[in-house]
């Protein structure tokens, strides 16, 4: 049981397919594709080991050119030195501009892969092959990508859309749960901005989901992957509508930024989605019921509602946040709730106000 969502982009449209054992399938949709004649693996050093030579051994032995390009895991690498690497590692495997990458990994291998696609040779195409929920619900859709700065998270990056998206919910069974939970924040954010019957199955089936109860989790990667997909056909450079889907993040990466990415990506947004349903609430646009029954079904999952004190000052998050480069003419937009499944976005926020936000959910 699969499904399939179209990516419509024009010329860069694609699909994304949902499902269990798609791994397996790979030769088969690189045949139907015919995206190349030769590919290169991009992958992390914990992924290499458990996923990338299994699949460099079973892409060679159906008869195509392949190689595997590895570096080491973990948000600490997400930078332009490793970006140089690769690409030399692409030299050195002999990579022209017909070959394609695959990008086999979470959010990091990824955004990385993503942007190593769009410069190498000025240019070629990349499959993404997602294997954390994280990267499933949202990384490896919509064609962004990027590199962190000591001063933020991907400052350096590109648009750069995938040929196609592979989400093999089989892989998620080896993942901690800590990393389910790191997902399932992405999934709360869609819920919350624009799908309430996905926040109802959330609240319903929250057990389930945590225990990978097949049928839940392709329902909710394939309803991730639809809203997102919807989005990002109507805004792909994230010049108006596409901002909705930073909801919790601009507190969110300024919490990671003050932690020194020690904070899961997923941790980091939960905390932020209060701060932002704090807001508001201060701002009489959501009632203080529905900001609570979004923190409990944070809660639910195991998800962090309260920011702990240890990591920054709420004035130091609030500096940090204007770092954020989604911010314009210097001014930081944030993503609030009219109501659960409505979104209203705003430069209309003081530190002051943004500063008590912060202080309501830290402890």
């Amino acid at each position: 049981m699969y499904s399939k969502i179209h990516v419509p982009l024009g010329k860069a449209s694609y699909d994304i397919i949902v499902g269990p054992g798609l791994l397996t399938e790979l030769p088969a949709y690189l045949n139907k594709l015919q995206a190349s004649t030769g590919y290169v693996i991009v992958t992390d050093s914990t992924v290499a080991d458990l996923l990338g030579e299994d699949l460099l051994k079973m892409l060679t032995d159906a008869g195509f050119k392949t190689g595997l390009a590895c570096f080491q895991a973990g948000e600490a690498s997400k930078h332009m030195d490793t970006v140089v690497t690769l690409a030399r590692d692409l030299v050195r495997l002999g990579a022209d501009r017909q070959t394609c990458l695959i990008a086999l990994g979470g959010g990091v291998v990824g955004d990385v892969t993503g942007f190593l696609a769009s410069i190498y040779m000025r240019g070629i195409p990349f499959i993404q092959i997602p294997t954390t929920l994280l990267a499933q619900v949202d990384s490896s859709v919509g064609g962004k990508t990027g590199v962190d700065l000591p001063e933020g998270k991907n400052l350096l990056g590109t648009f750069n859309q995938p040929c196609m998206v592979l989400a093999d919910i089989g892989v998620l069974g080896t993942l901690p749960a800590s990393e389910i939970r790191n997902g399932i924040a992405e999934v709360v954010k869609y819920a919350a901005i624009r799908d309430l019957p996905l926040f109802h199955l959330l609240e319903q089936k929250a057990q389930d989901i945590l225990a990978l109860e097949p049928d839940n989790l392709i329902e909710i990667v394939t309803r991730s992957c639809q809203n997102k997909a919807d989005v990002v056909a109507a805004d792909e450079k994230e010049s108006g509508l596409r901002r909705i889907l930073n909801f919790g993040h601009t507190v969110g990466h300024a919490i990671e930024t003050a932690s020194n990415y020690s904070i899961f990506h997923g941790e980091a947004i939960s905390m932020g989605m209060c701060v932002a349903a704090e807001l508001s609430v201060q701002k009489r646009l959501l009632t203080g019921d529905n900001a609570n029954r979004l923190k409990g079904l944070l809660k639910s999952f195991g998800l962090p509602v309260i920011i702990p004190a240890s990591i920054a000052t709420p004035e130091r998050l609030a500096m940090l946040t204007k770092s954020d480069k989604k911010a314009r003419a210097g001014r930081v937009h944030f993503v609030l709730l009219k109501d659960l499944g409505e979104t209203f976005i705003t430069a209309d926020v003081s530190d002051k106000e943004l500063c008590m936000a912060i202080e309501t959910n830290a402890r």
